[in-house]
């Protein structure tokens, strides 16, 4: 007689609690104590697989390979750029693959994580928005590419990693929970313990989820992709601001600062001929009195798929000194990792993905 079996499909590890994991141990006939030790390679020694956990017993380990998954990500490659930025492939268990890159100045270095395989927000002048959205980043995925970027500044520059900006591939606020959990995990005592403070997460503009993170008390800084300061010209190159208009991002913006007394950046990309007038410059100085803010201006990137091309030096530095003559806090943001496609709006993966 023919005998089927189907393979039992098995548990995540990570994506479970604390509390679940501690009764998955103790329903194995483990002592409570036991998921202390697991929770402890998992999020704070970055476990891999479950034998590299050398503080628990080889049959408890085997047990535990047999009844849940743990799934790192991997380096598929890398590419180190002429000004020291590091540019990282990374598989997934199931075949995609991500960008983070590591970007060393001379006060920090900082990591870059992706979000999303893909991103479906299609703006305009950034290679991910080419693409297709395959899927949303678990918690692990977003962790693992901080402490393989971490280990890359460690590795090549002999600094730790100081700062996290979660400004890759994706857009962040869709992705709300994983993305929470993966800073949870990064700065708990019980995970990499890292600052808050040290954390930026970069969005597109989605009001609602602006106001979400206000109403979770978020100690992380936000930062706004905003890139046009006037509805009509947002609406050109950003198509979620048809949904999010500037006035319904001010809004949610100064219902954040009152929240968390958390200043905002805004990240502008200035483009020739587009938004880099002095008229654009104005338009921007009038959104940051909104709320308690700063503005990072940023120089474009070109990419194969769009015609806009990088500002004229000269009317960056007549856009800069426009703001700060109103005394608004400026930083000039240059390309970082251009040769390797690694500068901002340039992440998207080369390979096939499934």
């Amino acid at each position: 007689m023919l005998v089927t079996t189907t393979a039992i499909k098995k548990k995540d590890i990570r994506k479970l609690s604390f509390e679940e994991v501690k009764s998955e141990v103790i329903a194995m006939g483990e002592k409570p104590f036991r998921a202390k030790q697991i929770w402890e390679w998992l999020w704070k020694k970055s476990a891999h697989s479950f034998h590299e956990m050398s503080n628990i017993s080889k049959t408890t380990r085997e047990r535990l390979s047999d009844s849940f998954d743990l799934l790192p990500i991997g380096v598929d490659n890398t590419q180190i750029s002429e000004d020291r930025t590091i540019k990282s492939a990374f598989n997934l268990h199931d075949g995609h693959l991500i960008e983070g890159v590591l970007i060393p100045t001379d006060d920090r270095m900082t990591a870059c994580v992706s979000s999303q395989v893909g991103c479906s927000l299609s703006c305009k002048f950034c290679a991910t928005g080419y693409m297709d959205r395959k899927r949303n980043l678990d918690a692990g995925e977003i962790y693992d590419q901080v402490v393989e970027i971490a280990h890359q500044a460690e590795e090549h520059y002999q600094v730790p990693l100081s700062n996290i900006v979660y400004m890759g591939m994706g857009e962040p606020l869709l992705n709300y929970a994983n993305v929470l959990k993966s800073i949870e995990h990064i700065t708990s005592p019980d995970g990499l313990g890292m600052s808050p403070k040290r954390i930026t997460v970069s969005t597109a503009g989605i009001a609602k989820m602006i106001k979400k993170l206000a109403d979770d008390e978020v100690k992380f800084n936000l930062a706004l992709s905003l890139h046009a300061a006037n509805d009509t010209k947002r609406n050109t190159i950003m198509p979620i601001n048809e949904s999010n208009s500037l006035e319904s991002l001010k809004e949610a913006l100064q219902y954040f600062y009152k929240k968390t007394r958390s200043r905002v950046t805004f990240e502008y990309i200035l483009f020739y001929g587009f938004n880099d007038g002095l008229e654009d410059a104005d338009e921007l100085y009038q959104f940051t009195k909104y709320v308690p803010s700063k503005v990072n201006i940023i120089e474009y990137n070109p990419i194969s798929e769009a015609t806009f091309k990088k500002a004229d030096p000269r009317a960056l530095d007549k856009f800069a000194a426009y703001l700060e003559e109103r005394d608004v806090t400026v930083v000039v943001r240059r390309s970082r990792g251009k040769d390797i496609d690694a500068a901002c709006g340039q992440l998207a993966n080369k390979e096939k993905t499934n």
